[in-house]
């Protein structure tokens, strides 16, 4: 089971001050395009060997282009004993639609 979280919802919690880890699994050309300010870049197929930068005892936010990949990567991260793992439904195209900010990211 994936848990998800709205862009309404991840706006609200970014807005109070929370500090919500949100990572960008698409590809570095896709970043290029504009990102969620703040995002930690981390590639998809990069995540097996990157999952130690992740937090096991914290909410985090995965995010992709629509959510589908992120969803994905959320079900392979909880097996892994990441259950804190939150994925963006509707992914950036979701959260561009409700008018949030779109930045630039620095690939790590």
């Amino acid at each position: 089971m994936v848990n998800e979280i709205d862009s309404e919802s991840l706006q609200a919690r970014l807005a109070a001050g929370e500090d919500l880890l949100l990572v960008d699994i698409r590809t570095p050309a896709e970043v290029a395009q504009g990102a969620i300010p703040n995002a930690k870049h981390i590639p998809m197929q990069l995540l097996p060997v990157r999952a130690n930068e992740l937090p096991m005892d914290q909410d985090f936010v995965l995010y992709c282009r629509s959510g589908a990949r992120s969803y994905h990567a959320c079900q392979f991260l909880a097996q892994h004993g990441y259950d804190k793992a939150l994925n963006l439904r509707g992914g950036i195209i979701a959260w561009a639609r409700h008018g949030y900010e779109i930045g630039r990211i620095h690939s790590a």
